[in-house]
């Protein structure tokens, strides 16, 4: 599947995505919901989870463990434009293929790692699976699912011969532990979140996050994160006196008319009205 404006394009293979930015500097927030294995081949890829940031170059990799939050920049470098493979690894997938191993033969005693991402060595297995794929950067040569598959399966082993620790890393399956909802929500609320996502990032199924919600709140969760995010705008624009395009963003809308007619419902005026009457 392709997917293009003016600012990027992307290419979506069987869960292999090809990626190119021709912006000078696009940065996002995002829950990473699936391991991913990423290698740059021209630009720079900027990850920073917490205080720690990681900077990928052209020719390195690197692996992002699920169930995160890391802020991401693509962006242009030495005048070339961010271009990247990701190889995304989901449950399916890897139960699927946990099912052919011969548990004897699998490490017991071995840890998962402790970070979401971890910039990776050069190997042989490593190189050698990113020089098959870059040329299938060129849109008009659509590779066989069954090729993106085997691609898929080579880099799983290329990751397992780095550090056996991606063994309990990415063949781990319970579901993240249960956490209060409004500490998570109240964290994230910025963020693009489906209910779903709520739901997983939670520790909970679909039902019980919607029994549990019920509990704590009137609104549904879809209407909880618009009147807090419209709260946190509130406080913005009267605290910061940063302007009206920085606040709406910061806070997760992604739609200027939407935020406004939003805001507008919430307190009574426009965002720009009410900052004309506090100043």
């Amino acid at each position: 599947m392709e997917t293009k404006n003016e600012e990027y394009i992307t290419f979506n293979y069987s869960d292999i995505v090809f990626s190119y930015y021709f912006s000078n500097d696009c940065m996002c927030s995002k829950m990473v919901r699936d391991h991913f294995l990423v290698y740059v081949y021209s630009g720079e890829y900027v990850l920073e989870e917490g205080k720690r940031k990681t900077v990928v170059r052209p020719g390195e990799y690197v692996f992002m463990r699920r169930d995160n939050r890391v802020e991401m920049t693509k962006q242009p470098k030495n005048g070339e434009p961010f271009m990247g493979i990701f190889i995304c690894f989901k449950r399916k997938f890897l139960r699927e293929v946990f099912q052919d191993f011969e548990k004897k033969d699998l490490p017991h005693t071995i840890t998962k790692h402790k970070q979401s991402v971890i910039k990776l060595p050069e190997t042989p297995d490593i190189k050698g699976l990113f020089l098959s794929i870059t040329p299938y950067f060129d849109s008009s040569m659509k590779p066989s699912d069954d090729i993106m598959y085997l691609k898929m399966l080579e880099g799983l082993y290329a990751l397992l011969r780095i550090d056996e620790r991606f063994y309990p890393t990415l063949f781990d399956f319970t579901e993240p532990w249960k956490i209060d909802i409004l500490d998570f929500l109240n964290e994230n609320y910025m963020y693009e979140l489906s209910v779903e996502d709520i739901a997983s990032f939670t520790g909970r199924s679909l039902s019980t996050l919607k029994r549990d919600f019920k509990k704590i709140s009137n609104l549904s969760p879809e209407k909880w994160l618009i009147q807090r995010r419209l709260e946190v705008a509130y406080e913005k624009l009267k605290e910061t006196g940063k302007s009206v395009t920085d606040v709406y963003m910061e806070v997760g809308f992604k739609n200027f008319s939407h935020f406004s007619s939003a805001f507008k419902k919430q307190y009574g005026m426009a965002p720009s009205n009410y900052i004309q009457a506090i100043t």
